[in-house]
């Protein structure tokens, strides 16, 4: 398997058990699992494919450690590294804005010459609007613990799944 790296900002701690649980389930040691908050850019260097998760605050925006990390990241050499997104959200009270933190990273990083990958369908979400929506998908993996926790792992197997098949192998 190729070397992963997993980067993720979390406020309130949600997105940081999300991405421990990624890791788990693939099998990525800790020191290959970094908050944002305290992470210098250059150690996504070392990483073939990264894992980027965010939470969505307000109406739509990015968790705040991406403020800063995010034009860092599109700065850096990403040409040829696959990428992956996650993130976490609130599609009962933000519905018109579900994880739109996601779609903000992929926009911002769509042209680094990056490679995405673990695009998922939209069916099973209810949500009237995402900029993490493209094209009739998410561009990554989307979770809403507060209202479908019981949803949480099996798309998170289901995404990983995908994923060996699309970029890690």
């Amino acid at each position: 398997m190729k070397k992963i790296g997993i980067f993720y900002g979390s406020t309130n701690g949600t997105t940081a058990d999300i991405a421990q649980r990624i890791a788990d389930k693939l099998d990525i040691m800790a020191s290959d699992v970094h908050d944002i908050s305290n992470t210098d850019i250059a150690q996504i260097a070392s990483f073939e494919v990264l894992l980027l998760g965010s939470s969505t605050w307000g109406v739509g925006d990015l968790q705040d450690d991406w403020e800063s990390f995010l034009p860092k990241l599109k700065q850096a050499d990403l040409n040829g590294k696959a990428v992956a997104l996650f993130g976490t959200g609130d599609a009962a009270s933000f519905s018109d804005t579900f994880c739109d933190a996601v779609g903000t990273i992929y926009t911002a990083l769509k042209n680094t010459g990056c490679r995405f990958c673990g695009a998922i369908p939209t069916e099973g979400y209810t949500y009237d609007g995402s900029t993490a929506e493209i094209d009739g998908k998410f561009v990554g993996l989307l979770l809403d613990e507060m209202n479908e926790d019981n949803l949480t792992d099996p798309r998170i197997d289901e995404w990983i799944n995908q994923l060996k098949n699309e970029c890690l192998a």
